[in-house]
């Protein structure tokens, strides 16, 4: 594994050790966003795993979706988490009205160490 490789996925775990202790100070719309910025991190770098790289948030999810989810190499709920994770870490970044709730924010942390996990593991046997 490249140097580069190992810094993403040392920030996605960085991020999500980030979101488990906002999660349990009551900063939940923090902790989604952490959350959501982990398995960023991982999708980020298993897309450089094949050489492919983007600034734009989209574009990753959107690459990652195409080269990962739709040819099977990851779950196609991936899609469906990395869109709420996204969509979460807006409402807990930008939102003047706290929207994240205790249990949206669990489910967020859950699901990025799952995605972080399942990258680590495809990473490691490529």
């Amino acid at each position: 594994m490249s140097d580069e490789l190992r810094t993403m996925l040392d920030q996605a775990d960085e991020k999500l050790r980030a979101a488990n202790l906002l999660f349990e100070g009551n900063a939940w719309g923090d902790a989604a966003s952490r959350a959501y910025y982990a398995a960023f991190h991982a999708v980020s770098a298993v897309l450089l795993s094949k050489g492919i790289t983007f600034s734009s948030h989209s574009k990753v999810l959107g690459a990652f979706n195409k080269e990962f989810v739709h040819t099977g190499y990851f779950p196609n709920d991936f899609t469906t988490l990395l869109t709420r994770l996204f969509e979460d870490r807006q409402m807990g970044d930008h939102d003047f009205i706290p929207g994240i709730s205790k249990e949206e924010a669990r489910q967020d942390v859950a699901d990025a160490q799952k995605i972080v996990e399942e990258i680590k593991k495809f990473l490691k046997i490529q």
